[in-house]
């Protein structure tokens, strides 16, 4: 089974290099971007079958981001994560494809299960099978 391969996208990088480290050693392949744009380069230039992205972050926000994505990559599920408990953006969010909104702190284990039941959504509609973690 081919693995999940994340792209996570938030402007801390305290939280970027900590994420990533975990979510590897959980057996995905992860990628990182510190800003939109950033993001932006990187989804066109390789197949990821989940986005992860911080809904406020400085120049081009998360949904921003997210409905540029999509222009390029509609297929690609997305989890937003935001600091706030004030999901008035999730209407917005959920109009763009976004799969699942969790608030930060958020746990390992929350944001872990929510990548794997996007990804294989996202594989389902590609033709292929359900994404599973390595054992």
């Amino acid at each position: 089974m081919p693995q999940l391969k994340v792209l996570l996208v938030d402007d801390e990088p305290d939280f970027l290099e900590f994420m990533s480290k975990r979510l590897t050693r959980r057996g995905l392949e992860v990628a990182t971007a510190g800003s939109g744009e950033d993001a932006l380069q990187k989804v066109r230039s390789g197949a990821f079958d989940v986005v992860v992205l911080d809904v406020k972050m400085p120049g081009m926000g998360g949904l921003e981001c997210l409905r540029r994505i999509k222009e390029h990559n509609p297929d690609i599920q997305a989890v937003m994560l935001t600091g706030h408990a004030d999901l008035s953006d999730s209407s917005q969010g959920f109009a763009l494809g976004v799969f699942e909104y969790l608030i930060k702190p958020v746990l390992l284990d929350d944001l872990l299960e929510a990548i794997v039941n996007a990804c294989s959504c996202s594989r389902v509609r590609r033709g292929g099978g359900k994404c599973n973690l390595p054992e």
